[in-house]
């Protein structure tokens, strides 16, 4: 049976061996390898698998792909990174990825931009006119089929 399972089937962690009943705990993560991809640790909701603990076992895997959840999953990820990097300055390839995502945030959301609209006010600095309501809408967006 897998280590990480209980009888149930639902996700578990481990404490430490003295902890209160009753206390919250938040598990340190131990390294920096993440082996959810960007869209995956969205849907998830954290970047580290041994963080990973849903409740009840229970994850959003409805995630449309569409460039707003690409640029989503980006920043989720750099966020991520950020709040490892809280704890742990001195990991060089954490730092490294971490600046590599940033591009890949930027990227994303130029490419946002450009394609749908404005993100929010600084978007529109150096535009020729106000476009804050063109169409169509994040949640409107449909992929072009490929013919």
């Amino acid at each position: 049976m897998d280590k990480n399972k209980m009888d149930n089937g639902y996700m578990t962690g481990s404490l430490p061996a003295n902890a209160p009943l009753a206390a919250a705990y938040v598990p340190m993560q131990r390294s920096a390898a993440p082996a959810y991809e960007a869209n995956e640790a969205l849907s998830r909701g954290t970047l580290f698998p041994g963080l990973d603990l849903p409740f009840m076992n229970i994850v959003n895997n409805d995630l449309k792909c569409t460039p707003m959840t690409e640029m989503m999953a980006i920043d989720f990820v750099a966020d991520e990174l950020e709040l490892y990097l809280d704890t742990h300055q001195s990991d060089a390839e954490a730092f490294g990825m971490y600046q590599t995502f940033l591009a890949l945030k930027k990227e994303a959301r130029e490419r946002y931009v450009k394609m749908c609209g404005p993100v929010d006010q600084t978007d529109l600095l150096g535009m020729s006119s106000y476009s804050w309501l063109n169409n169509p809408w994040p949640w409107d967006y449909q992929p072009q089929m490929e013919v």
